[in-house]
């Protein structure tokens, strides 16, 4: 940051921050209660179509607009946007630590992305948490210092603390600004999104995001335009248990926030999980469109990836075609460096090798399988994927040698990610290394040993959860083992495994399909 957006300045007495505070605090017990200015900035929001907030600062009044803009960006994960809205605000007002506090809390990306932060990011972080905590010393509110303090968390000596502890220090400190601050309406949204950071992917009680949705329900009562609430309300249920209770939140988001690429595709969550295909692909196809106009080419991918599976799910391989033929052309444009939209540079990858392994898999291309080549990334398991549809396909077609090699490249992708402390992606490898052994057990006529790899391989599956960076599995594990089932003649056991999937995955075309040949052969319904 230049210095002369951090140079201190003295303040006149009547914008000090307790006396600005005293006129504007109100606006925190009493929402409808806004100047004509606020109203104005509110409407024009609307009109730019990125959803109302209003969130109380110290810094000059003339810069509440934009800085509003810049939340508003921030809530529907605009990160490119919301940083360069943030700039706006210090260009008015080089001395507002909340516009630096945005910036810190922008750099962070995407909150629900699973794996650690690149170093790079982490220092550009670091140096904006910085340069607000200096700031604020002279120029902000003890409110504003505890959003400051709680953002710098997430970057504390992150070369030495693991980033699940500072995503907890996180939250933490968030919990503790809203009991200090119990009027504060933009702290309980920005904590309960620190509760859905925060929670264990194993924690099948959901506890984290269930308290979340409650904070989050209540002040979307209240506050029906605001593009954060909605959003994070579909972050909280975005689980086969919840997803139900998402369905107003999707319903309503892309029409709080249509100028945000992120906020049209977010109800694609919980359509995913609903099985409602048509609203996912309609719902994608219209966030590309917004994200290709900003040259957003990472959230185009990742729309892309749940258009693709959106398409195939409904037997519409067609629709599917043509974003799978547009893969080239996307990735000649994909810059992994640049911040624009909610996907990070690892969605970005992930998309490029998760939906031609789809195109295959659900096809049941083997051999198209079999020839995919994977793409070297600074995130392995992106990689992973395509060694996972390399080893199915090769063992389909009988082709041991290469099976076994796609199975051991997956074991060194395992183990290298758990090395570098990536415990979540080692986990949701290890899965893909045991199917795939499993299926190679199979065509080597080994069924014991390939049922006994598979049923782990689904135990571990239901043990966690997917990631919001993918809407499933490439191939479900109880999926697999239920087609391994009905290949080897045990047709009532394979429709059970069918219909558990479809419990978890509504309305998933190759389970709907298996469960309808069990049904023929054995005579049953349900």
């Amino acid at each position: 940051m230049p210095k002369h957006l951090l140079a201190g300045r003295p303040r006149p007495v009547s914008t000090m921050p307790s006396l600005r505070l005293l006129v504007t605090g109100a606006l925190l017990l009493h929402p409808i209660a806004v100047t004509r200015a606020q109203a104005a900035a509110a409407d024009h929001h609307r009109a730019a179509g990125i959803g109302t907030v209003h969130f109380v600062t110290s810094c000059r009044p003339t810069v509440a607009p934009t800085m509003n803009r810049a939340i508003a960006l921030l809530h529907s994960f605009e990160f490119g946007a919301s940083i360069r809205a943030f700039n706006e605000v210090l260009s008015s007002d080089s001395t507002c630590a909340m516009a630096q506090w945005g910036i810190a809390l922008s750099r962070w990306t995407n909150p629900m992305a699973a794996g650690n932060r690149p170093v790079a990011l982490l220092e550009q972080g670091r140096q904006a948490a910085t340069a607000a905590t200096r700031l604020a010393a002279a120029n902000a509110t003890e409110r504003e210092r505890g959003y400051i303090r709680a953002v710098s968390r997430l970057y504390d000596d992150f070369e030495h603390v693991d980033q699940r502890t500072r995503v907890a220090a996180y939250e933490a400190s968030m919990r503790e600004l809203t009991k200090r601050e119990p009027t504060d309406t933009e702290a309980k949204i920005f904590h309960a999104l620190s509760l859905l950071a925060s929670a264990s992917p194993t924690d099948k009680t959901f506890g984290n995001q269930l308290e979340a949705g409650r904070i989050l329900e209540a002040l979307w009562a209240r506050q029906p335009q605001h593009p954060g609430l909605a959003h994070y309300i579909i972050h909280s249920y975005d689980y086969p248990p919840l997803a139900a209770r998402a369905r107003a939140a999707a319903r309503r988001y892309a029409a709080i926030a249509p100028s945000a690429a992120h906020a049209l595709h977010m109800p694609s969550h919980t359509f995913t999980r609903l099985g409602m295909w048509r609203d996912s692909e309609d719902a994608n196809r219209r966030s590309m469109d917004v994200a290709l106009r900003d040259s957003a080419i990472g959230e185009v991918l990742h729309a892309s990836d749940y258009a693709v599976y959106a398409a195939l799910q409904s037997g519409r391989e067609s629709d599917a075609r043509v974003w799978v033929d547009r893969l080239p052309s996307l990735a000649a444009r994909f810059d992994p460096k640049s911040i624009r939209g909610a996907a990070p540079a690892s969605a970005g990858y992930f998309a490029l090798a998760a939906i031609p392994a789809r195109w295959t898999l659900e096809r049941r291309a083997w051999r198209e399988a079999a020839a995919l080549v994977p793409l070297a990334t600074d995130y392995p398991y992106t990689e992973a994927m395509t060694y996972f549809a390399r080893a199915l396909g090769a063992a389909h077609l009988g082709d041991l040698a290469s099976a076994t090699l796609a199975v051991d490249s997956l074991g060194a992708i395992e183990r290298r990610l758990k090395a570098s402390g990536e415990g979540y992606w080692s986990e949701q490898v290890a899965i893909q290394r045991l199917g795939a052994r499993a299926s190679l057990a199979l065509a080597q006529n080994r069924p014991d040993e390939a049922l006994t790899d598979m049923r782990e391989a689904v135990a571990r599956e239901d043990a966690t959860e997917k990631s919001a960076v993918t809407p499933g599995p490439l191939a479900p594990a109880r999926e697999l083992l239920a087609d391994m089932l009905a290949s080897l003649g045990r047709r009532e056991e394979a429709a059970a495994e069918y219909r558990a999937t479809l419990r978890k995955e509504p309305n998933r075309r190759r389970a709907t399909m298996g469960l309808r040949a069990m049904r023929s052969s054995v005579g049953g319904g349900e």
